[in-house]
């Protein structure tokens, strides 16, 4: 069976910058308060009107194109992760593609909230590995922004928009890509995060805007028990099942939600600081994008053959882990 390796990856966050300091002049916070809690100092923010996820997806999916000089007409299929579409219907997939000029490739978009990347990742194996495309495109792309209450001073400081993309193929030789991965959901999380209103059960109206319903809600104790818990125990059983040890992963990169988590899942697994990617410093939590803009930046760190574990949670509860092993050159790369 043919094995499903990331041969390109890209990434696009805004110009925009929005710090704590800019943040502490909308909503009663202040750097110190915000770097303690969560350990974001700036986050990216998408202000151009009119413009939405498929924008931020469109600049990564184009750039991943013209740095791995992929022909359009041989991508045959793309998966936008994303929990921010620009509408209801049609997919967001569907937007990127045509902006992009991708003739051959069938689109459609999944929402596995903070997860998305590594949920779409194992879905472009299944279809790889089955034979059924050659060349596959994974975007995440969120406009985070659109979502957040900057009246909240409990999760504004949070969030930011990016996109990133990676190009997955086929390889036969075993060692190499997406070796294992566990995912698990877990429906009683739904009163904890979610977005209240504008869905099915709960329709749009002046009241549900009055109400400021139409923001990301959340329990934030809640999740981060959760959050620590099942990406650790995730990320372990992934480990255990492919004989890993500590020592064998060359690098961690879990889902970039919150810096207190990212430290308390790599304690207690015991790697070491160096082995941690991290950049939510600088992005925030930028959802599904987090993971593969994290890889993007860090890609000259990476080495061929290198063992990394990613691990992500999100809304659901859904989580899960990955093992990949990393198939890029960076000589090729550069």
């Amino acid at each position: 069976m043919l094995n499903a390796i990331i041969t390109g990856i890209a990434s696009y966050v805004p110009d925009d910058i929005l710090d704590n300091e800019m943040l502490s002049k909308m909503v009663d916070t202040n750097d110190e308060w915000i770097t303690t809690r969560v350990g974001i100092k700036e986050r990216r923010i998408l202000h151009a009107e009119g413009k939405g996820s498929s924008f931020l997806g469109i600049q990564a999916v184009e750039k991943l194109l013209n740095d791995t000089g992929t022909a359009r007409g041989d991508v045959d299929l793309l998966i936008c992760a994303t929990s921010n579409p620009d509408y209801r219907f049609p997919s967001t997939a569907s937007v990127i593609t045509h902006q992009t000029r991708l003739p051959n490739a069938y689109a459609y978009d999944i929402q596995a909230a903070c997860a998305g990347f590594l949920v779409a990742l194992q879905a472009a194996r299944a279809y790889v590995s089955a034979g059924l495309n050659k060349k596959v495109i994974v975007v995440c792309a969120e406009k985070m922004s659109s979502m957040t209450d900057y009246q909240d001073r409990a999760t504004c400081p949070l969030f930011g928009d990016a996109a990133a993309a990676v190009l997955v193929e086929p390889c036969d030789d075993p060692a190499l890509g997406v070796i294992d991965a566990e995912f698990h959901i877990d429906g009683t999380g739904l009163p904890h995060l979610l977005y209240k209103a504008g869905g099915s059960v709960k329709p749009a109206s002046a009241e549900t805007v009055a109400a400021r319903e139409h923001y990301i809600y959340q329990e934030g104790r809640v999740v981060y028990k959760n959050a620590v818990r099942d990406m650790l125990t995730s990320t372990l059983s992934v480990m255990q099942r492919n004989g890993l040890t500590f020592d064998d992963v060359d690098w961690l990169v879990p889902h970039q939600a919150n810096l207190r988590i990212i430290e308390a899942i790599s304690g207690r697994i015991n790697i070491p600081e160096e082995k941690v990617l991290v950049n939510i410093q600088h992005y925030g939590n930028t959802s599904a994008a987090s993971i593969p803009l994290c890889l993007d930046e860090y890609k000259q760190k990476l080495r061929k053959g290198d063992k990394i574990m990613m691990t992500a949670f999100g809304a659901g509860f859904t989580w899960g882990a990955m093992y990949l092993v990393w198939a890029i050159d960076p000589k090729k790369e550069d």
